[in-house]
């Protein structure tokens, strides 16, 4: 048994001839071509079933990796409400913990302290509406009710405050901010607030979509409608990097014009839409509907239900997140007084240590280990994932 990526894409550490054969059959025509003025037949193919697949969206923007694409939903919302003749919308709002990238724009919007702290000074200012895990609640208030308390201050914010551009989320789930599941209803609400107040919704889907909660494109499953969503991460399956940031008619239709109008956006990466990216792209979707990955992973979830009270139990153990391919769990020194667990060296160094020695890899977020194995995993591999995670968090209690 090889040791499991905690952050593997679509098949870990498994090759798929197919893919390398993408790699190969594409290098024979052509390697690289900007879209510059130029297009290829890899990148038409792709962007057209990337529209297919996604519900409202109309054109595509590629991009190299998911802080780029991000970066690019954000120039495009500010300049989407510029070319509306709306300048005073200017200002971002977002969950507290999101995680968008690592550019300053990403670190902007998507501002985790522990990861972010000293470049505060340097990034630009965004409304920040506080969203804790469900572990760390207030007290006698339950997830729904905390969410429809979140709900109700963006509500606030959207009434009394006509600056604001967009909303930024993670669709389905806040992941490298702690492992925060949202609940039933709530990233559709929101998106019907935006929709009544007159702001753009943006989603990031580069951890959250392709299979990682168990849907293919998540913000379907959440019943909601963004006008701007990246993708990135599972697309390519892991072999080369890759991201894309999609737009609906109305945003695109914003940026048409005269030439002398300006209203086109000044934005472009040496390796957007690579025809080698692309290609793999393109089979890596194909072997999704072959291998009928989706029900696939649903099914190989439910190994993560079955084992979450097993978890649980564990008495440094505090509380168990997870969703589709996606688990975080919550370690703690005093289950009473929900303290952090923590040790001499840092926490993330302890559990990866003792996870190598049980042959896995193991990551975490302070306190929280991370489980988002390979979505191709098979149900017994997981067990065998789940089985040594649980010798790692026994050993490193002790």
């Amino acid at each position: 048994m090889t040791a499991w990526q905690a952050c593997g894409a679509t098949y870990g550490g498994t090759r798929k001839k197919s893919l390398i054969f993408a790699i190969k059959k594409q290098s024979e025509k052509i390697v690289h071509s900007s879209l510059f003025n130029l297009t290829n037949d890899q990148a038409e193919s792709l962007a057209k079933r990337l529209v297919g697949i996604s519900p409202h969206m109309h054109k595509v923007f590629y991009s190299d990796d998911g802080s780029t694409a991000m970066e690019i939903s954000f120039k495009m919302a500010l300049q989407y409400w510029q070319n509306e003749g709306e300048k005073n919308k200017s200002q971002f709002a977002t969950l507290q913990n999101g995680y968008h990238g690592d550019t300053f724009g990403a670190m902007s919007v998507g501002y985790v302290p522990g990861f972010f702290s000293k470049f505060k000074n340097q990034l630009y200012k965004t409304i920040q509406i506080p969203f804790a895990n469900s572990h760390r609640l207030p007290s006698n208030t339950t997830p729904k009710e905390y969410q429809d308390q979140r709900l109700e201050k963006i509500e606030r914010l959207f009434s009394n405050n006509d600056k604001i551009a967009a909303f930024v989320m993670e669709s389905g789930a806040q992941i490298a901010g702690g492992v925060n599941i949202y609940q039933n209803g709530f990233q559709e609400k929101i998106s019907r607030l935006c929709k009544k107040h007159g702001v753009l919704l943006i989603l990031d889907e580069i951890a959250t979509g392709f299979g990682r909660l168990g849907s293919l494109v998540e913000y379907v499953s959440q019943n909601s409608k963004p006008d701007i969503v990246s993708y990135g991460k599972m697309l390519t399956g892991g072999y080369i990097t890759m991201a894309a940031t999609l737009v609906t008619k109305n945003i695109y239709d914003s940026f048409l014009g005269k030439y002398s109008d300006m209203r086109h956006i000044y934005h472009g990466h040496t390796f957007t839409g690579n025809p080698l990216s692309c290609a793999v792209a393109n089979e890596n979707l194909d072997l999704y509907e072959k291998a009928s990955l989706i029900k696939k992973i649903q099914k190989t979830s439910t190994v993560f239900e079955k084992r979450t009270q097993e978890i649980l139990d564990l008495k440094t153990v505090g509380g168990v997140r997870h969703k589709g391919m996606l688990m975080g769990i919550e370690l703690v020194r005093d289950k009473s007084k929900k303290t952090p667990i923590s040790f001499k060296k840092s926490t993330n160094k302890v559990v990866f240590e003792e996870a190598r020695k049980n042959g896995i890899y193991l990551r975490t977020l302070g306190n929280i280990v991370m489980l988002v194995p390979p979505l191709a995993i098979s149900e017994s591999e997981l067990n065998y994932l789940i089985d040594r995670t649980i010798l790692t968090i026994k050993n490193i209690s002790r």
